[in-house]
């Protein structure tokens, strides 16, 4: 199944004013940037086959995977001279690179990606800032099953907020009546990964957004499935959460990378 990731915004919450920021796919996790820990998720699950939509900073990410070097994380023998990888991460990637230009909205750039999506019943799409630990085979068989034209990962809001009640008329005017954790709330906020049909892409209109326009649109239909997820989901919007990610990256707490489970079960 392919898997389409929208990594051509801004990202400017990363940013810091350069005119040459390092787009946020392109942040470091560990040895290897945010991008291709999402990739490798999908990989774990056998789909290796991605359409990167590219925008802002598009020449970091065609570079990046132009030289790309197997060995940053993978263990490796030198005999006489040459190197002989023991294991591989991307030997087995088909990689397609769109301009989908700076400014295009998501359902925009999904358009544009169209042609290499044609004859698919399915296809996967994703951000390219979120990591998940989620049973992403299971999600595709629940959709499949529901009849949805669409699914997203739903997860619990993340916020560390608090929302408050407030008394609005008479004597006790502004009175606050109670406080609640906005994680406690009885809310889901869109996880960012997504399960499409082929049905999808006869939506798209010119510059539309796939949450609002499409999403939203299938949901009054009852026609978008929404997986509860309770695992682990942390995006990287700011360079505190990208910061959160590395660090434990750094202190072997990284419950997203699923193919690193596998291996030490191997052994």
């Amino acid at each position: 199944m392919k898997v389409v990731l929208f990594c051509g915004g801004y990202g400017m919450r990363m940013r810091n004013g350069s005119d040459d920021e390092i787009p946020k796919p392109m942040q470091m996790i560990g040895p290897r940037p945010l991008i291709w820990h999402v990739m490798r998720y999908y990989a774990h699950f056998g789909h290796t086959e991605f359409v990167l939509c590219l925008g802002y900073g598009a020449e970091h990410i065609k570079d990046y995977f132009l030289s790309y070097r197997e060995s940053a994380s993978n263990d490796f023998v030198i005999r006489g001279g040459k190197v002989e990888l023991l294991q591989t991460d991307i030997s087995d990637w088909t990689i397609t690179f769109v301009d989908t230009g700076p400014e295009s909205p998501i359902g925009e750039r999904l358009r544009r990606v169209r042609s290499f999506l044609d004859g698919d019943e399915y296809f996967l799409a994703n951000y390219a800032d979120v990591l998940t630990d989620a049973p992403l085979n299971e999600i595709i068989d629940e959709v499949k099953a529901s009849g949805a034209l669409a699914s997203m990962l739903i997860v619990p809001p993340q916020s560390s907020f608090h929302c408050v009640d407030v008394v609005e008329s008479g004597p006790h005017t502004g009175a606050v009546t109670g406080i609640t954790p906005v994680s406690r709330l009885p809310i889901w906020e869109n996880g960012g990964f997504f399960v499409l049909s082929a049905a999808v892409l006869d939506m798209l209109t010119e510059n539309c957004d796939l949450v609002e326009d499409v999403c939203g649109d299938l949901a009054a239909r009852g026609k978008l499935y929404g997986y509860k997820h309770l695992g682990f989901w942390k995006p990287a919007d700011t360079f505190k959460e990208r910061a959160e990610l590395d660090a434990a990256y750094r202190s072997g707490n990284r419950p997203w990378a699923l193919w690193e489970h596998e291996k030490v079960a191997a052994s």
